[in-house]
């Protein structure tokens, strides 16, 4: 069972959402890119899911309870303490990282993370302004070359900051919010073979290809 909920309006410019997930059964869930980085509190405690690339098959089991806050893309900034770079497609233990005061146990872990974050985002600077208007252009279809010229940027400067913001470069970046937009639309039931076109691939064989990559299976298997 899995469901998630708006934060409050304090956290809401950073936060993309609050979350909790049992498992109802043995299974391996499959993770995909999504742009995002969340803070997680598992059967093992709390750990820090970085910004992935690939997919990630994650083991659970029956009765397992994860609970988590998750970064809207590009607005994690340095709450963590490390380069995103350095997260990139890991899962590691939020005390190797230092950067939140250790966290105490608790029957619902969500407040004691929420109390965390809030803290930890009034001591650090905010993230990258440029970093939504980036995501978004690329998400439309536009080139990095163009994207670096409608922010101001050189080509090189967009690499430094989507980076920065992401934890990967603007290609990598467009690769994965075109791939959760023809997931979204996969998913509202926009016919498959619709999909490419209107998500901007150059065809059908194109979003087989990037979705196989970011996924490992196909579009049907995952909007299903």
């Amino acid at each position: 069972m899995y469901a998630e909920w708006s934060p409050e309006p304090a956290l809401a410019g950073r936060i993309a959402c609050l979350w909790r997930q049992v498992s109802e059964d043995d299974r391996t869930q499959l993770v995909v890119p999504d742009a995002c980085v969340d803070l997680i509190w598992g059967p093992s405690g709390p750990f820090v899911a970085g910004p992935d690339t690939g997919p990630v098959p994650t083991s659970m089991h029956v009765g397992d309870i994860f609970t988590g806050i998750r970064f809207k893309p590009g607005a994690t900034g340095e709450v963590f303490g490390v380069p995103l770079s350095e997260l990139r497609d890991q899962r590691v233990p939020l005390d190797a990282l230092g950067a939140l005061p250790p966290l105490d146990d608790a029957p619902d872990p969500m407040p004691v993370l929420r109390a965390a974050i809030a803290d930890r985002l009034r001591r650090t600077p905010p993230p990258d302004p440029a970093a939504p208007a980036a995501a978004a252009a690329l998400r439309r279809g536009d080139s990095v070359r163009e994207v670096a010229w409608e922010l101001g940027l050189s080509e090189r400067q967009l690499h430094r900051r989507s980076v920065a913001s992401f934890g990967y470069a603007p290609k990598t970046l467009q690769r994965i919010v075109r791939f959760q937009h023809a997931l979204r639309l996969a998913r509202s039931g926009v016919p498959l073979a619709e999909v490419a076109a209107v998500a901007g691939y150059a065809d059908q064989a194109h979003l087989s290809r990037d979705v196989r990559r970011l996924s490992g299976v196909t579009l049907s298997r995952l909007a299903a």
